[in-house]
């Protein structure tokens, strides 16, 4: 109880009200059901794709152990944001407590950071196992797998580290109303009566330097590939290895691609409506979750016919 008190006088506030759309309250109401439905496919799908991968011996290879990864961080991402999120829609349930804010302004940024990371090394996968075909067993090991975990948990664990660290220790003397729907740092730092520029600057240079060194590698990948596959003379074999890195591409295309509408729009915010990007930054946390599963359920033979095995099975 002390320590409570205290924390409220050391920085003006116990805790802070989230207000989702404030110019557009209406999209409350026709957003919350497409986002609750989101939501449960998210959880479903990916639980389908853990459990598959889980009991098909088949699917015990560097690629799918990835890509389970892929699917715990996004189960994670999703309950992290979104039950928050429709608890305000439906119950008005704004007030979120000091610690808990932090707490999950970290799990974003740590997590957004680790798929990633996680899409990177899929990519690198893609590459020795089109471009180095003969190598490919010698090099994406078992250990390989274990290493490339360790440098995806502990990068992304320690380098966001700072952002809530720095947020938290900022003075808020009064205003406890973050206009958004999540504690996205710039809008928790902007209630702050204290100077923030060393927290934006964090915040850019953590970004870019974790997403911006993963995509440009992703597309280095990528590019590679593409070379490699358009020289080879078979047509069977062009069309395995495009309908093999099909479906990586179209995940991490659009992760990127809705990442840089939410840039642009930040940047643009005197022209466009200030909750577009609220909107954006809700919808980054779900529907990459919810396609992830589905794009690779439906591209993937192997997984299609691991699911469909593992529902005969019930």
């Amino acid at each position: 109880m002390t320590a409570h008190r205290n924390d409220t006088i050391s920085t003006g506030v116990s805790d802070f009200l989230l207000n989702c759309f404030v110019r557009s309250p209406s999209w409350q109401l026709w957003l919350s059901l497409p986002l609750s439905l989101l939501f449960l496919l998210a959880m479903g799908a990916n639980a389908i794709l853990l459990i598959t991968i889980r009991m098909e011996a088949s699917l015990h290879e560097p690629m799918y152990y990835f890509l389970s990864l892929l699917s715990m961080l996004d189960i994670v991402i999703c309950l992290t944001v979104i039950p928050k999120v429709l608890a305000i829609f439906w119950f008005d349930l704004r007030p979120i407590g000091f610690s808990a804010c932090f707490l999950q302004m970290y799990i974003m940024n740590s997590f957004h950071g680790m798929e990633s990371c996680t899409f990177m090394v899929m990519a690198f996968d893609r590459y020795i196992a089109i471009c180095h075909p003969l190598r490919y067993p010698s090099i994406i090991t078992d250990q390989f797998v274990v290493k490339a975990a360790t440098f995806i948990l502990v990068r992304n664990l320690l380098l966001p580290l700072p952002i809530p660290i720095l947020s938290g220790r900022l003075h808020y003397c009064g205003r406890n109303v973050i206009e958004n729907c999540i504690c996205a740092n710039m809008s928790v730092s902007r209630l702050s009566c204290s100077d923030v520029t060393i927290n934006r600057l964090y915040q850019f240079a953590c970004g870019w330097t974790l997403l911006g060194s993963d995509l440009i590698l992703i597309f280095l990948s990528y590019t590679l590939i593409l070379r490699a596959v358009l020289r080879l003379k078979s047509e069977g074999a062009v069309a395995k290895a495009l309908s093999t890195c099909g479906s990586h591409f179209i995940l991490i295309l659009f992760f990127s691609t809705i990442l840089l509408v939410f840039v642009l729009t930040h940047v643009a915010k005197r022209k466009v409506s200030s909750d577009v990007p609220v909107l954006l930054n809700v919808l980054h946390n779900v529907i990459p979750a919810a396609l992830n599963p589905i794009v690779y359920g439906v591209r993937t033979q192997e997984i299609k016919q691991g699911i469909k095995r593992l529902l005969k099975g019930w």
